[in-house]
């Protein structure tokens, strides 16, 4: 399936202060987007404009399946800063299933189908033994793992993921390259992230972003001439 996003000459700003400027990129599926680049360089302005969780003041945003155009697409979303209320009595499952939300109607319960695939992702992410935990209880690296399930658990057609490594020790962050690499064979993944070691040996492209972005074919970018 022929699915892709297409940004053309995008510029962004934050209280009148440009961000990016004349960015263009595009992203199929099943690519595998490293976005990299120094702190501020506009790494996660990027990932909005391109979610279309930021308005840009130039340029346009086009979405594509089967080669039609599309007003949205399934995507899952891990941003760099979850502003979940730990106070909230719900528990991992649950904020896992609410990925699954989408779509449905209010009050409309879960399938048979629906909680396999809820299962499935809990022993995905490892989070077996904390499912009925209330997330209040939860450690950083353990509410960051939530998140991911709850943001790969609808199997969307795009995964993008901010800094997804933050918190989580160094077991798990192995465990989850090994299933962004699987998922990458089914959904395009767009990764920010500062560790260019850890990206390389499998993302597919670079986009080096710093103002404005240059965008490379993996095994052609360099960390230390782009750094």
């Amino acid at each position: 399936m022929d699915r892709r996003i297409e940004i053309a000459h995008i510029t962004a700003a934050y209280d009148a202060k440009t961000v990016l400027h004349d960015v263009s990129l595009t992203v199929r599926a099943h690519d595998f987007l490293g976005i990299v680049g120094p702190n501020g360089g506009g790494k996660t302005t990027l990932l909005k404009v391109m979610l279309g969780l930021l308005k840009p003041s130039q340029g346009r945003i086009s979405l594509y399946r089967d080669g039609q155009p599309v007003s949205a697409l399934k995507i899952g979303y891990l941003p760099q800063v979850n502003r979940i209320d730990r106070r909230f009595p719900i528990s991992v499952r649950e904020v896992v299933a609410s990925g699954l939300m989408a779509g449905k109607r209010p009050l409309q319960r879960f399938s048979a189908e629906d909680g396999q695939r809820i299962d499935e992702v809990i022993a995905q992410t490892g989070l077996e033994t904390l499912a009925k935990r209330a997330v209040g209880e939860l450690s950083g690296g353990e509410l960051q793992r939530v998140l991911l399930g709850r943001a790969i658990v609808s199997q969307p057609e795009v995964l993008a993921l901010d800094e997804p490594d933050t918190y989580v020790d160094k077991p798990f962050e192995r465990r989850l390259y090994a299933l962004l690499d699987d998922f990458s064979r089914r959904a395009a993944v767009i990764l920010v992230s500062h560790d260019w070691a850890t990206l390389q040996p499998r993302v597919r492209h670079v986009a080096h972003v710093n103002g404005t972005l240059r965008y490379y074919p993996a095994e052609e970018y360099s960390w230390k001439e782009n750094g």
